[in-house]
């Protein structure tokens, strides 16, 4: 066999182990019980036997929820009916929302009509691949008014006056990028701490492919935050994350897997001068993200700390099996 031949041989190969691979991506996606049952171990709570339509019906809410708060940002509507129903069950309700006025910041309009798009690719692919097993949309609340879920998030973290304050993430670019900053960095962990609770290695692929967009998105969001070189937006980063930290509890540490009872930090930089050093990536001593269990997830987007199967941005819980903070 000549040099030509090896060549021509070797791409031969390559591209039939593509073309197995993707048969194997569609096969798994055909799948409507996808993965076998185990068992997920939060280490303050009990343990419950779950599949990986468990797991991806609960990354499908989430993607719910950011798609409905940046479409409704971007466009002034959010998904199409098509993409909420569950087929006979029609999808849940959407509280509040409105199209934010990007002219004044055309940039951060840019980047949030990326990612509405983003985000809606997510909640179509996710519904895809569980098919039958996907869950409907639930009620969701993104209202910005005074008795809405972003201003409770806002008072409880200091953003604004705990009793009279007003958060509206649609007002302007920067409160949008605040709203976005609630989600996104949530977004990151929880992705982060569902990976191990996959059993299908396709599926383990793709949501690995998702977590890394919803870290692409965080970090859009941080970066652009941060240049805007305004002391009181970094103070409002730190207070949310404080704010998360206070209601996902406080587990024991594992640098190895990113978990610990601090978990979430804000955009505050450190040193000074030449020694300044901006803090975009949220890690840990390793160098790696954080983690969160799905009760961790639950607990911040109910804004509850105890237990609790409903709240917040979902106001009468997640849909699937995954729905309790414990």
């Amino acid at each position: 066999m000549n040099e030509d031949d090896l060549v021509i041989d070797a791409l031969e190969t390559r591209a039939q182990r593509r073309h197995d691979r993707r048969a194997l991506f569609t096969a798994a996606l055909g799948a409507a019980a996808v993965g076998s049952a185990f068992v997920y171990a939060d280490p303050a709570k009990a343990q419950t036997a779950v599949t990986d339509a468990d797991v991806l019906n609960f990354a499908l809410n989430l993607e719910y929820l950011e798609a409905q708060f940046y479409l409704y940002a971007v466009n002034g509507t959010g998904l199409p009916s098509t993409l909420t129903g569950s087929g006979s069950t029609a999808g849940g309700t959407v509280t509040g929302g409105a199209q934010v006025n990007f002219s004044t910041d055309p940039v951060v309009g840019a980047y949030a009509r990326e990612i509405a798009a983003d985000e809606q690719a997510h909640v179509n692919f996710l519904r895809t691949a569980l098919g039958s097993s996907a869950v409907a949309m639930p009620n969701i609340n993104i209202s910005g008014a005074a008795d809405g879920p972003f201003t409770a998030a806002a008072r409880a973290a200091g953003v604004v006056d705990a009793t009279s304050g007003v958060f509206n993430p649609y007002a302007d670019p920067t409160s949008f990028l605040l709203g976005a900053y609630i989600f996104e960095d949530v977004g990151v962990t929880a992705y982060k701490g569902a990976a191990p609770l996959l059993s299908n290695k396709t599926f383990l692929e793709a949501a690995a492919g998702i977590l890394a967009v919803e870290a692409y998105h965080a970090a859009i969001v941080r970066t652009t935050l941060y240049a805007k070189g305004v002391p009181a937006l970094v103070e409002a980063t730190e207070k949310i994350s404080a704010a998360r930290d206070a209601l996902d509890g406080s587990p024991t540490e594992d640098q190895i897997r990113g978990i610990a009872p601090k978990d979430d930090v804000g955009i505050m930089p450190s040193g000074s001068g030449d020694t300044l050093t901006s803090n975009i990536a949220p890690l840990n001593v390793n160098g790696l993200a954080y983690s969160r269990s799905t009760g961790q997830v639950l607990n911040i987007v109910y804004l509850n700390a105890g237990s609790a199967t409903m709240g917040g941005f979902f106001p009468n819980g997640v849909n699937g099996n995954i729905r309790s903070t414990t």
